[in-house]
């Protein structure tokens, strides 16, 4: 099998894992190269018996597979493809990033590997375009490329109707006060005139396309939970020497929204802790995971020597600071630059061009992403009124000098005061070199000009 695909996707209780494969199926070119490896984390409303009933032939179950923390391993042929299922009680699991591990233990060798969630659709003959995608950026100076994207969505109450034709790139978004980047989706520019894939500054776990090895060298951190799982395997990629890429079509459509369907947090809660179903919640989880990533790169002060991260580290053919310059953002100063926040179009894409030669001018280079919740119960506003006119919201450094401020008007106070906490995410850019320490809201009335002014200390959410 020439052209052989490691295929790995992590399913939590998802009713789309079924219809994801038969589009996977019904759509691909030259089925025969599939390896499908799925951990599949299931409850008891899902069977062995829908696999068999969807023209999966079972085949034989592997019981304690050792390569798997001992889980049985069912599997199944289709069409001279291999699918196998990983057996987990959805309790059993340890989040997104140890399934995505789970999985990559069961790459044997294939030429190329194809990272999925369990939801999405597919373009027809979509495994010989991303293969074509991915050899049209090869070449000696770029040798391991990788494509990833947040994919464009689709709808499966409305498919294939609601599915978006546009290919999607990865913009930034913030820091979240945990550490970890969040990004968004946008439109890849002048998409209609491009012939082949365009650089890439981020990764998206939905969605990769690469060689096999690199579900080898570039494995999920099963200390991970879920967020910084997308920032810590970009940067370690490209610290492997692969270089990103967008497609430059749609090939593969991702759901977003899951709704109405149960998430890893909806179960792995405190008192399922205290029933002794589960190890740990998913609260103390996610903790875990925010600090290891703090750690790795450096945030706040930490000191990544305090965890030998082994294989799960950054590669050697290139430096974290090579990826700083390349993206435009630092980890130690919480910043991004200029270009990086005009999301630029693709052809002036990474690398950046800042000059610097000190430290002083890096850090100048950069602002600062904050997010910062805002949160006051409706009882210290004093006695409610009918005639706000705004609520001065700012944040200030430890002597007190305002940072930013961005006020509450009229329609966004009602909003906030049907519910009995003001609660919101206060997302600004600023100076680097300026902490925001505190946050003030400040109400003023127009019978009563100001009311009861609210100071409070900003919680670090670590």
């Amino acid at each position: 099998m020439t052209n052989s695909i490691f295929i790995q996707i992590a399913s939590y209780r998802d009713p789309q894992l079924i219809p994801s494969l038969n589009d996977m199926f019904d759509n691909v070119k030259h089925v025969e190269n599939l390896n499908i490896a799925v951990c599949w984390q299931h409850g008891p409303e899902e069977t062995l018996d829908m696999f068999s009933s969807n023209k999966f032939s079972f085949l034989e179950t592997i019981d304690s597979h050792e390569l798997v923390h001992g889980f049985p391993v069912h599997i199944f042929e289709r069409n001279g493809a291999s699918l196998q299922l990983i057996d987990i009680h959805f309790h059993k699991t340890k989040g997104a990033c140890w399934a995505r591990n789970t999985v990559q233990q069961l790459y044997f060798g294939e030429k190329y590997t194809l990272q999925l969630d369990s939801h999405h659709r597919f373009a027809p003959e979509w495994d010989q375009t991303l293969i074509d995608m991915l050899e049209s950026v090869r070449t000696e100076t770029t040798p391991k490329p990788l494509l990833t994207a947040y994919v464009p969505s689709f709808d499966p109450e409305n498919d294939p109707a609601a599915r978006t034709q546009e290919p999607w790139k990865m913009d930034f978004d913030r820091f979240i006060p945990e550490g970890a980047v969040f990004f968004l989706p946008a439109t890849v520019d002048n998409w209609q005139q491009l012939d082949k894939p365009v650089p890439s500054r981020f990764y998206s776990a939905h969605f990769c396309f690469a060689d096999g090895s690199f579900a080898v060298e570039v494995q999920h951190d099963p200390e991970y939970f879920f967020h910084g799982e997308e920032i810590s395997i970009g940067v370690r990629a490209f610290t492997h020497g692969y270089d990103l890429f967008h497609p430059h079509r749609a090939v593969v459509w991702h759901e977003y929204t899951r709704k109405g369907r149960v998430k890893v947090w909806d179960d792995h809660t405190t008192g399922q802790k205290n029933k002794g179903r589960v190890d740990l919640d998913w609260v103390e989880r996610n903790n875990i995971c925010h600090k290891r990533n703090r750690i790795l790169f450096g945030m706040d002060g930490e000191d990544p020597t305090q965890i030998d991260f082994g294989k799960y580290g950054f590669g050697k053919v290139r430096t974290l600071l090579e990826f700083e310059e390349y993206a435009g953002m630092s980890f130690k100063y919480r910043g991004v630059q200029q270009q990086t926040l005009n999301r630029s179009p693709n052809h002036h894409y990474p690398p950046n061009t800042v000059k610097y030669e000190n430290e002083e001018q890096w850090m100048n280079s950069f602002v600062k992403s904050n997010d910062i919740r805002i949160c006051v119960h409706q009882n210290e506003l004093g006695e409610l009124q009918d005639d706000y006119t705004f609520f001065y919201v700012g944040c200030h450094d430890a002597e007190g000098n305002e940072i930013y401020r961005k006020d509450l008007q009229e329609q966004e106070i009602k909003k906030h005061l049907q519910h009995e906490w003001i609660d919101f995410r206060f997302i600004f850019m600023s100076d680097p070199t300026k902490k925001a320490v505190t946050y003030t809201i400040w109400p003023h009335s127009k019978a009563k000009g100001w009311m009861n002014k609210i100071d409070k200390k900003i919680e670090e959410g670590v």
